[in-house]
């Protein structure tokens, strides 16, 4: 079986192809493509209002391409869902619209909770010590996503419009991070060891610089450590000195603020970085309800 996951965050956007074999009465996922392409829809909605003339263009060829490749790949089953920005864009449906006439692929704009649920579809935490309890944190560029797993099931989630492009446009208020702290300081809360679990680019990107094993998880001080010194390096000295894309330079330092806060909230030391992303839950979602499971 063949599936395809599309996710059209604020910064970028994903097509994700499966295939879907059976061994051992188990699913394994195997990735045959996984494509980005840097929209940074969030720069004009959280700005503007609604996406420019020349990022419709830009989101119009994307799935063009995309549904080509999924052609290409045969793809049997595929979802396409839309986060942070086209939430919030007045001209979200009127280009949801457009793409259906070109390109055939139908978008639909998720809620931030459903965001958060789909980072849970990965289902990491199932094979992990059950003696912690777990939080997922999903940074984007428009919102954070957290969902608390404790004593083998999800117990709370919450999306916050906190994101590195509302930060790098310095549209985050004090009330934002008041509203954060305070949900983390009443609903992440356990009588067990709490350790972190992180996805998105971001957080790989900051992983892959640890050096840290993979299973192995980073420590909280490091984060600290790097938010520190990137914080002080200009968006081309950082891409010079780590070999970052100019859309990963300009927004890592406010990534690893959100992590920060959360981590220092939530009383975390420590966060795992499996290579899980919203793409990576909706092909697991899309699997479930195509095999009967949902």
């Amino acid at each position: 079986m063949i599936i395809a996951a599309i996710d059209i965050g604020s910064n970028a956007a994903r097509l994700l192809i499966n295939e879907v074999k059976i061994q051992n009465g188990e699913p394994e996922f195997i990735k045959l493509n996984l494509l980005r392409v840097p929209l940074r829809l969030g720069m004009d909605v959280f700005t503007l209002g609604k996406i420019g003339e020349e990022r419709e263009k830009m989101v119009i060829d994307t799935m063009r391409i995309f549904s080509d490749l999924m052609s290409i790949y045969k793809v049997e089953h595929y979802r396409a869902c839309a986060t942070s920005a086209m939430r919030d864009a007045e001209n979200g449906q009127e280009i949801i619209q457009i793409v259906k006439e070109t390109s055939d692929i139908n978008i639909e704009i998720i809620s931030g909770d459903e965001e958060a649920t789909l980072i849970y579809e990965n289902h990491v935490a199932e094979g992990l010590d059950k003696d912690f309890a777990y939080l997922y944190v999903d940074v984007g560029g428009g919102s954070t996503e957290l969902t608390f797993y404790e004593n083998g099931k999800m117990v709370y989630e919450r999306s916050f419009n906190i994101g590195t492009i509302r930060l790098l446009n310095n549209l985050v208020t004090e009330d934002n991070w008041k509203e954060m702290k305070e949900e983390i300081k009443s609903h992440i809360v356990s009588k067990k060891p709490i350790v972190a679990i992180g996805s998105g680019g971001n957080i790989n990107k900051v992983f892959s610089m640890s050096k840290t094993k993979d299973g192995k998880p980073m420590v909280a001080s490091y984060l600290k450590k790097v938010y520190k010194e990137l914080s002080v390096l200009t968006v081309d000295e950082r891409m010079t000195k780590h070999n970052l894309r100019q859309d990963r330079a300009d927004v890592l330092a406010h990534a690893l603020k959100i992590y920060n806060n959360v981590m220092t909230w939530s009383e975390i030391n420590k966060i795992f970085v499996p290579k899980i992303s919203v793409a990576d839950g909706l092909i697991h979602n899309i699997y479930d309800k195509v095999s009967g499971k949902k």
